[in-house]
């Protein structure tokens, strides 16, 4: 490699005028000073890849060894070579303490000697450009792996580990990686916004925008501006120019909530800036390139919708690249305690004072025969709510019955007691006793029969046995 600006100090004009065409002929720019002082001066507002001091700098003045001192206290990766007419061992050694990365004596070799150091200070800064490149993709790793630790933290904030939830997280992952659009359904309260924000946190736009807008929460008046923008004028109160939700998402993603809501019209123009990711201000002529990644979602049945007319099959294609469909809670409701002690660690972590440090298996059971029509979003508040009321520090089945609505019902009667009949013979008591355990672990987990299964303690095929001896299925 050419080594860029070298800055050579010597008091001797000879000496400068020769390294400087030894260094020239070597393709680099040379400046020259003969005071150290000067060049301290320059480094402050340019930048050198070498300096050549000379250790003898004349009376009243501070040596080599100092101003190499100087140099690197202001520019610790500076190579700093150091010539001298009479060099002795010590003075050697006193430069290199000093940070010099050579010291040459000058003789009729010195010519030679320069060569050779100069070859030296070459493979030092390549060795440096290759570790400064290397501390860079180190700096990116660790930027990244920070970025994914965070987002597996609890899956994204996506907690769950039932079958449907699963399947949603295996396309999450596999999606994320690629640029086209997803269409996330799913009824309210699912976590929708969680999928959108997950497959941006794990696309290579992670460290771009994400910007999301509710669709059905602003006038479609004012739709086209928000998402669009519009220029000075364009309506009454437009003062200045507005950027648009797809400008400020250009280079990362742009999160459509409810998107089933508008009307055919507008998809149309949604649909062209799926296509194009070209759009126009609101009274603007100057056409907008971006670059944006589309999610949407909407609870909406887009079949039906399709069906009654309502929206556009065209721009439905357009969106479903990967579509992600998100269960009811009731679909998963296994799901539910693990989600229940979720929130309750959450909610401690934002509000001060929470006494609840735990929940009881009583109070799982209760959230567990709860058929959430709000899902995900429901149980959240209803977890608060609980937590919120609660004057233990292990919230109970009585808590949780207080945090439900009033038309929740009461618990169902898996936890009334067993009934014994001393008159019957040893053996049909034991029996009744093992069906009545079979049949309330069976109300226990909604009649999961591998769920009740493990909460006895035994196979899912002894439990199958039983189930069959006893006749156990639902009224």
């Amino acid at each position: 490699m050419t080594i860029g600006t070298i800055i050579c100090v010597d008091d001797q004009a000879e000496v400068r005028r020769l390294l400087g065409d030894v260094f020239r002929a070597k393709g680099s720019n040379v400046v020259g000073f003969d005071d150290g002082e000067d060049a301290i001066s320059w480094l402050v507002g340019n930048e050198a890849d070498l300096a050549v001091l000379d250790l003898d700098l004349g009376p009243n003045r501070r040596s080599g060894i100092e101003i190499c001192r100087a140099m690197r206290a202001r520019l610790p990766d500076l190579p700093i070579i150091i010539l001298t007419g009479h060099g002795t061992i010590d003075d050697a050694v006193a430069a290199v303490k000093a940070g010099a990365v050579d010291f040459i004596t000058k003789d009729p070799y010195l010519e030679d000697k320069l060569e050779i150091s100069v070859e030296k200070v070459e493979r030092i800064l390549q060795h440096a450009l290759d570790r400064k490149r290397l501390e860079e993709e180190n700096r990116e790793l660790r930027a990244t792996n920070e970025r994914l630790r965070k987002a597996a933290g609890r899956r994204w904030q996506i907690v769950g580990d039932s079958q449907p939830m699963r399947t949603v997280m295996m396309k999450i992952e596999k999606v994320a990686p690629l640029p086209r659009p997803v269409l996330v359904l799913g009824p309210r309260g699912t976590g929708k916004e969680l999928v959108a924000r997950a497959i941006h946190t794990l696309s290579p736009r992670a460290s771009e925008p994400y910007v999301t807008i509710n669709c059905a929460a602003v006038a479609e008046s004012l739709l086209e501006s928000e998402l669009f923008g519009h220029e000075e004028g364009a309506f009454t109160g437009a003062t200045k120019q507005k950027e648009g939700k797809f400008e400020l998402a250009d280079g990362g993603t742009l999160f459509l909530d409810e998107i089933g809501n508008m009307s055919l019209e507008f998809q149309a123009k949604i649909l062209r800036v799926l296509e194009y990711q070209r759009f126009e201000r609101v009274a603007g002529n100057e056409s907008i390139q971006v670059n944006v990644r589309v999610i949407a979602a909407t609870n909406a049945d887009l079949k039906q919708a399709m069906a009654d007319g309502k929206f556009r099959p065209d721009l439905y294609d357009r969106l479903a690249f990967e579509v992600i469909t998100l269960p009811a809670l009731a679909a998963r409701i296994e799901d539910v305690p693990v989600l229940a002690v979720h929130f309750l660690s959450r909610f401690r972590q934002e509000v001060a004072g929470i006494t609840v440090k735990e929940i009881s298996a009583g109070a799982l059971d209760r959230f567990a025969q709860y058929e959430y029509p709000g899902n995900v979003r429901e149980l959240k508040n209803i977890v608060e709510r609980a937590v919120y009321m609660a004057q233990g520090e292990v919230l109970s089945a009585a808590d949780v019955d207080a945090a439900l609505p009033p038309d929740a019902g009461a618990p169902a009667a898996s936890g009334s007691m067993f009934a014994d009949d001393p008159r019957l013979p040893l053996d049909e008591r034991v029996d009744s006793y093992e069906a009545w355990l079979c049949r309330d672990a069976l109300e226990r987990t909604r009649f999961k029969q591998k769920e009740a299964a493990a909460l006895l303690g035994i196979t899912y095929d002894q439990f199958r046995q039983r189930y069959r001896k006893y006749g156990l299925g639902k009224d």
